[in-house]
């Protein structure tokens, strides 16, 4: 056991320690003290259902110094949460400019935080982040920020079984990268402590310990309901000791049960006041607790126990009376998220339509997209009388909310049931704008046949209403169907007809999405010397703000000069780009321009970096399909390139993905993948069949560079001749024999691989020899092996075997990246710090230091160190440590 901290809390009529949590609290005061010192810190106290997250950070809190101000807010268990619930409940205490601040979203509760922790030290607790709202978690962002530099120390507690999508768990990957941010889970008790728990009560201990896994919210529940045997589950735990209290006492807890996540007060009084004498007796049973002028349950398991347990008549009443009470609250505006959930739960439809649309408009206008989207769900299941056009405008809004949370075909059935209801009414305007709005979405699922359907549909039901911005919306959305076919020409035509409308229509956000298509087109044309148009179309979105289109410009325009070879440019764009997104919580263009820089890592030969950027691609599983299919792609090539396996089922998975075949990009990509790595593998069955649509496609559109690269490999497996085509240079020096011209060319744009794989053409035994110790070097492994055949082939022998000199150049056989993770193990930093300074995951840390651990023997990082001072690996140059 870890000790036990001199801290009761009563539970039931009995005193209860805390058990097991003295390291817990020493991190925290810790934490403080640096806090109180300016430097502060995010600590996020994750830990499942009950485990006594709440009760150690009370414990923490009580402990600290009295002129530490404590600020204390909580996240709503409601079917749809309170935007900004937890702030607006600190609000309420704190008064202020905080209160005012939380009106104006989460920079401004920001701000207001930043400036009252300057004028004394604070500890700011958020509860329950699990069922945080959207414009919650993009204050904890902003905050994750600046905190460092804070005389201030957020504690943040949460649930940690998130599903894979869980927008926590989102968050929780963006954070870990961060040296101001401390993660402290809160385990289970150990048998000892449930026996030590157990003493006194007539409960064997160890059955106590198998039936609950040490959770102690478990435990103290069966513990305080003061029967002989176990109950079958927690919920009977929980029923049978409210049964043992008062008539009064159990109708207080009804009352409180419909009203989560606490109850002020006054709105007691409204809920129950014949009951309310209950109260102390709830309170000493250790049901309820209080919180500043309010009561709440002491864990939200046993308020759902008793809520499920409620007679649906009695819980219907009593959501009645809580909506009447809250339309005119004691203090403050009405709170219409919380005015929604119970005119749900009363079955009051006018209510749900009147609130449940106040809410979703003011989740809206905090940026809490996916509590809007069920908010807007809430009012529909109640819209069955409303106009058909009403309907479609509500369904419209959730389209739109549910796009920007990467919900993508609950968007999409959105805007299909509003097409069909707009078609009864035979609104033509309103069917073409639908269909118009449809088709990014299309497009992004690699739907390119349907998406084109709906523009075509949308300009013809649209070609003889009155002028108006839906039609330039149709001619944009044409646009990008037009790119998406390769029809440049196109495009281009379009987009310039719906730029002329959106600016006759003072229609800026159309005026900034077809000029992105026009500026990009103009840029694959004529290359970087276009890239001006997209930059001033950068600025246009900026003045409009509209941070997506102006993150969509610099995508384009970071991936494009990518594309045109110049990589610098392109990061720069790119990183840009993702602080923009950091900025204004993009997340579905921050995995597009991650896509775009794993690319250009791979180009570059800084293979770990590009498989690192590649995993998060792939482990963030967002609902886009392509990011995911481009880190598939990446990676697999990586692992191919350096002879590491499983190449070959990442690029099943990314073929599996929905669209891939509809999408020319994605598919050539797959395609020549495919092809590279069955010839790296030497098994060429098959390719032929892999490859010949996509090059088809690619000589249908005239691509010089996808003809070139898709020919060039099955050329190498012997499938076709030199090709004729119009080809991109590099390849098209590989096709002449020149050897030399290619490897300059592809030296010339940055691709070091494709350099050495020119040389490995080159009948000169010195050229090969260089090329195989550049092979090496690159820890190109199987080309290496190729490049080693053909000299052997010549009568060469004592050709060098194994890894590559970077690898074998110590005796640990530690990797580049391994030797410069364990000089940042040895300068005494933490993973999470490694994987910032470094620009990688923690996961994949994580690995490196795993690995570097079992090369070298050891089971600690203080053992790896010494180890690695013994081998003096240390004075390795590769184990530079990076500034």
């Amino acid at each position: 056991m870890e000790g036990e901290l001199e801290v009761t809390r009563t539970v039931g009529a009995r005193p209860l320690r805390l058990l097991e949590r003295a390291s817990l609290l020493r991190s925290l005061d810790e934490l403080r003290d640096n806090a109180h010192a300016g430097r502060g810190a995010l600590v996020l106290v994750g830990g499942e259902s009950g485990a006594g997250k709440s009760a150690a950070v009370r414990a923490f809190c009580d402990e600290s110094p009295r002129h530490t101000r404590v600020l204390w807010g909580g996240c709503d268990p409601l079917f749809t949460p309170r935007p900004l619930g937890p702030f607006v409940d600190i609000a309420g205490e704190a008064g202020g400019e905080l209160a005012a601040a939380v009106d104006g979203g989460p920079p401004e509760v920001v701000a207001a935080l930043e400036r009252l922790a300057a004028r004394a030290p604070a500890i700011l607790v958020l509860e329950d982040l699990h069922w945080a709202d959207e414009a919650t978690l993009d204050t904890l962002r902003l905050l994750a920020r600046r905190v460092g530099r804070l005389p201030l120390l957020v504690v943040a507690s949460y649930r940690d079984e998130l599903d894979r999508m869980h927008p926590l768990r989102l968050i929780l990957g963006e954070l870990a990268t961060r040296t101001d941010i401390a993660r402290i889970d809160v385990a289970p008790l150990s048998a000892t402590a449930v026996a030590e728990l157990a003493d006194d009560a007539a409960i064997d201990a160890a059955e106590l310990h198998g039936l609950t896994g040490g959770n102690p919210f478990f435990v103290t529940e069966v513990l305080a309901a003061g029967l002989g045997t176990i109950p079958a589950t927690v919920r009977d735990a929980v029923l049978a000791r409210a049964a043992r209290l008062t008539e009064h006492a159990r109708a207080l807890l009804d009352a409180l049960a419909v009203a989560p996540p606490r109850v002020e007060l006054w709105l007691l009084e409204a809920l129950g006041r014949e009951h309310a004498i209950a109260l102390e007796e709830c309170l000493a049973a250790g049901m309820l607790i209080e919180e500043r002028g309010a009561v709440a349950f002491r864990h939200d398991l046993a308020r759902l126990a008793i809520e499920e347990s409620m007679e649906p008549r009695r819980r219907q009443g009593l959501h009645r009376l809580a909506l009447a009470a809250l339309e005119q609250p004691a203090a403050g505006p009405p709170d219409v998220a919380r005015l929604a959930h119970h005119a749900e739960g009363s079955g009051d439809r006018e209510a749900v339509l009147k609130f449940g649309r106040l809410a979703a408009e003011r989740a809206e206008a905090v940026g809490a997209h996916r509590e809007a989207a069920d908010q807007y769900g809430r009012v529909l299941r109640h819209a069955e009388d409303l106009p058909l056009d009403e309907r479609a405008r509500l369904l419209e809004r959730q389209s739109d909310a549910y796009y920007l949370t990467d919900d993508q075909l609950d968007a999409i059935a959105c805007l299909e049931q509003a097409i069909d209801l707009r078609r009864q009414i035979e609104d033509k305007r309103g069917e073409g704008d639908a269909h118009a709005r449809i088709v990014p979405y299309l497009l992004c699922r690699g739907r390119l046949a349907e998406a084109d359907w709906a523009a075509r549909l949308a300009i013809e039901l649209l070609e003889h209403v009155p002028a108006g911005p839906e039609r330039s919306r149709a001619m944009s959305a044409m646009s990008m169907v037009a790119v998406n076919r390769g029809d440049l020409d196109g495009a281009h035509a379009w987009a310039s007809r719906a730029i002329a409308l959106a600016e006759q229509d003072d229609d800026p956000v159309t005026l900034v999405d077809a000029s992105i298509t026009a500026a990009t087109i103009l840029m694959r044309r004529e290359g970087l010397a276009g890239a001006g148009e997209l930059e001033r179309v950068v600025e246009l979105a900026r003045r409009h703000h509209l941070p997506a289109g102006m993150v969509r410009a610099m995508h384009n325009l970071g991936g494009l000069a990518i594309e045109h070879h110049d990589h610098g440019l392109g990061r720069r764009w790119l990183d840009k780009g993702l602080e923009a997104c950091n900025e204004f919580e993009l997340d579905l263009w921050r995995l597009s321009l991650l896509g775009h820089r794993a690319g250009s890592e791979l180009d570059q030969g800084q293979w770990t970096q590009a498989a690192a950027t590649a995993q998060i691609l792939i482990d963030e599983n967002r609902d886009s399909p392509d990011p995911r299919n481009t880190g598939l792609v990446t990676l697999a090539l990586v692992r191919a390139r350096r002879g590491d396996p499983g190449a070959t089922g990442l690029l099943a998975e990314a073929a599996a993905t929905e669209g891939a075949t509809e999408d020319f990009f994605r598919w050539a990509a797959i395609s020549a993948a495919t092809a590279e790595v069955a010839w790296l593998e030497r098994r060429p069955q098959d390719v032929a069949a892999a490859t010949q649509a996509a090059l088809d496609d690619a000589r249908e559109r005239g691509s010089a560079w996808w003809q070139g690269r898709l020919s060039y490999w099955r050329w190498k497996h012997g499938i076709d001749p030199a090709p004729a085509d119009t080809l991109d240079e590099a390849w098209a020096y590989h096709f002449a024999g020149d050897w030399r011209g290619a490897a300059a060319a592809w030296e010339a744009r940055g691709r070091p691989y494709e350099a050495v794989l020119a040389r490995s053409e080159a009948d000169d035994e010195d050229v090969l020899l260089a090329a195989h110790e550049e092979a090496r070097e690159l820890g190109a492994g199987p080309l290496a092996a190729m490049i080693a055949r053909t000299l052997r082939g010549h009568g060469v022998r004592g050709i060098a075997r194994g890894p590559r000199p970077s690898t074998r150049a110590n005796d640990a056989s530690l990797t580049a990246r391994e030797m410069e993770v364990l000089g940042l193990v040895a300068a005494g930093l933490r993973n999470a710090a490694i994987a910032e300074r470094l620009f990688l995951s923690s996961r994949t840390v994580d690995h490196h230091v795993s690995a570097i651990l079992r090369k070298l023997g050891v089971a600690s990082r203080g053992e790896a160190v010494a180890e690695a001072e013994r081998l003096a690996l240390l004075e390795d140059p590769q184990a530079v440590v990076p500034t």
